[in-house]
């Protein structure tokens, strides 16, 4: 017959004896900060303003313009 051993109430580190349900809400605490953290962009995002098709080079080779669009 095999007992499972319960869940170890506190936690001993550096000597000091912590709580062990405190210790997880730390990181679940930690965890939901770096999910809301952003990365700044590294320049001002600019809307790219030509036609679906002209976004990649792909579109631009399958479907080029009679003219010029910049003039």
């Amino acid at each position: 017959m095999s007992r499972s051993l319960p869940s170890p109430r506190f936690i001993v580190i550096d000597g000091k004896r912590h709580l062990w349900r405190d210790i997880l809400e730390l990181r679940r605490a930690q965890l939901a900060r770096l999910r809301e953290e952003r990365q700044p962009p590294l320049f001002p995002l600019i809307e790219d303003a030509r036609p679906k098709v002209q976004r990649t080079a792909a579109g631009r080779y399958l479907e080029p313009l009679l003219f010029d669009c910049e003039h």
